[in-house]
């Protein structure tokens, strides 16, 4: 009897809480997955799959009894339904968990991924508008809705955007990068959404799963592709798999905190030493983002499927990756390269936050590298090009080592990249000033700017409120100023940029001059698809031009404070013989068969007729 009532006890102590990923689908080219089971003292349990056509292929046992790896073997004859697994002791049925198998709703082919046609419209979902003031915050979760805190939640979330899609349309985007919506359980400080507590999981203060599936589809609607912020290297520190790991080596430095050294050079460095890889590879961002150790194979199996889960789920078209260079670099391989063997057509865009475009082109596909190693990534985030932008804007004209120079220079390293037309190009982002603060509230160099940024090679993104001089200029570097609420985002807002009300003249001219800089990028084959052939700046003037077929764009920029009269023979190459341009911000044609006269501080886009 007493025999009887400890079993009856175990039986009752052991649960199964969560089993990741939590369905999967007929008709994927990996039609092998892993799923990860968690649940109360469940080790020794034999899972029992009778299916002829979904198997269970292995079952992998941790250190950890709170964990089961059941690898599953899903046939091309499986049908769409539930299929039960079914949990023993012995011959005892302890429990049965349903796994739903679904059918793929697109074929991988079909799912494509922004491009140069494309401009990114970046947004940090808490900050942009609150849609649905119900979700704001949950009695189970600590970090409450708190306006008055920067660095605290705002209320913005999945509605919201939905509500402004129009806007963004209008304004000319066509693709939103979106700041990442997973669920971030943490203390406080989790607006950003950079610590993950639950990796197939939209944030409830930002909606629900369906809700975002729903997000994405009507984006798509409306010509908009949605493009979703990851993060391979580290999560929360709050997760429920840091504070239960599975195995010892499931976190790097899992039993003592230490903060990565931050210093990227060391992966190219041909004289670096282990110690020094490790100290970047493998610290921890912060102390509440613990390092993901990616060599554990059943982690680096978790993050890939994830992925996949994430793509074939919600419907999005690309990948924005944080913190490329973080995660072990051979497994950011497997991954770039697991995701496009499945979505051939998506495209990803990494993070490599450095000036030096030798460290950030290493990342690329197609670069052939000094220590052979080969990546998938087809784009990184060209952050020499938006750091030598701002210096070639607020840099006096002087010699050949400052002003506009400094941004031709910049461009003329794309030889280091395998696909420099495939480049992420920004004036500004979420985690560097606003980029009229940048320019030192000049609002000629900020058209000027943003102008080049539409014309350039590579795929632009704007930060939301860039469109509006929304500046941090008392606060520099401040990441909760930089990321402050989008105005006319809440009810009592008085100043709305969705309609306008409220905005002063120059934010109204701003907004304009974006949208129809924007809307008419839409229409130019040149600047989507058309080489790039530039000339040295001369005298405080920089021209290039975009050519494709008989589509031709001349972009021509005047920094000086004075009119130039610029001469045209230099570019006979490019004009061939063209007499008249059509400049698409006026609307004037204008006739450049000898020169053009300059504004001071203007810049110009010329459609070659």
């Amino acid at each position: 009897m007493l025999a009887g009532v400890l079993l009856s006890f175990v039986a009752s102590a052991q649960s199964i809480d969560r089993v990741e990923p939590p369905n999967w689908w007929v008709g994927m080219k990996k039609q092998d997955v892993q799923l990860m089971v968690y649940g109360k003292d469940i080790k020794d349990l034999n899972p029992v799959l009778e299916s002829e056509t979904v198997t269970i292929e292995r079952v992998i046992k941790v250190e950890n009894p709170n964990y089961l790896f059941i690898n599953l073997k899903i046939s091309e004859k499986a049908t769409p339904g539930i299929y039960p697994i079914k949990f023993y002791r012995g011959r005892k049925l302890l429990k049965t968990w349903n796994y739903q198998i679904d059918r793929k709703e697109r074929k991988s082919e079909e799912v494509v991924g922004f491009d140069a046609s494309d401009v990114m419209y970046l947004i940090t979902p808490d900050r942009f508008a609150n849609g649905d003031p119900t979700n704001d915050e949950y009695d189970d979760m600590p970090d409450k809705l708190n306006m008055d805190y920067k660095f605290g939640r705002h209320g913005g979330d999945i509605r919201g955007m939905v509500d402004h899609l129009d806007y963004i349309n209008k304004m000319g985007f066509t693709a939103i990068w979106l700041n990442p919506i997973i669920e971030n359980d943490m203390l406080k400080d989790s607006y950003h959404g950079y610590a993950a507590t639950d990796f197939y999981k939209i944030d409830r203060r930002f909606g629900t799963n369906e809700e975002y599936r729903q997000f994405c589809q009507q984006a798509e609607d409306k010509g908009i592709k949605i493009i979703m912020d990851m993060i391979m290297n580290h999560c929360g520190s709050e997760h429920w798999f840091v504070k239960d790991p599975p195995t010892s080596d499931w976190i790097n430095y899992q039993d003592n905190y230490v903060q990565t050294s931050h210093i990227r050079n060391v992966i190219q460095d041909i004289h670096a030493s282990e110690y020094d890889k490790k100290a970047f590879s493998d610290g921890w961002f912060v102390e509440t983002m613990p390092d993901l150790n990616q060599r554990n194979d059943l982690m680096a199996t978790y993050l890939i499927q994830n992925t996949l889960w994430w793509i074939e789920y919600s419907g999005v078209s690309g990948i924005r990756m944080d913190t490329y260079p973080y995660p072990d670099k051979h497994f950011m391989a497997d991954w770039t390269c697991a995701v496009l063997e499945e979505y051939p057509n998506v495209n990803i865009v990494g993070e490599e936050w450095t000036t030096n475009p030798a460290i950030v082109s290493y990342w690329q596909k197609g670069k052939v590298n000094h220590d052979g190693y080969t990546s998938c990534l087809p784009s990184v985030m060209d952050f020499p090009l938006q750091n030598a932008l701002k210096q070639g804007l607020i840099q006096e004209e002087k010699n050949y080592g400052s002003g506009l120079i400094e941004t031709y220079k910049a461009v003329t390293m794309d030889f280091l990249y395998a696909d420099p037309y495939n480049l992420v190009i920004f004036p500004d982002n979420h985690d560097m000033d606003r980029f009229f603060t940048q320019v030192e509230g000049d609002y000629d160099l900020f058209k000027m700017g943003m102008i080049f940024i539409a014309t350039m090679r590579g795929v632009p993104q704007v930060y939301y409120g860039t469109e509006i001089l929304m500046e941090n200029d008392d606060f520099p570097g401040d990441h909760g100023i930089i990321r402050t609420d989008f105005p006319g985002g809440w009810p009592n807002d008085e100043v709305n940029a969705f309609t306008g009300e409220g905005l002063t003249t120059l934010q109204k001219d701003a907004q304009g001059f974006t949208r129809k800089l924007m809307n008419w990028r839409k229409t130019s084959q040149a600047v989507h698809h058309g080489e790039l052939i530039h000339f040295a700046p001369e005298n405080g003037t920089f021209v290039y031009f975009r050519m494709s077929g008989e589509n031709k764009v001349m972009v021509v920029l005047n920094k000086n404070n004075f009119v130039v009269e610029l001469t045209t023979a230099r570019f006979a190459e490019c004009l061939q013989g063209t007499q008249k341009a059509a400049e698409v911000m006026s609307g004037n044609v204008v006739d450049i068969s000898e020169k053009i006269t300059l504004e001071p501080k203007r810049a110009y886009v010329f459609e070659l007729k």
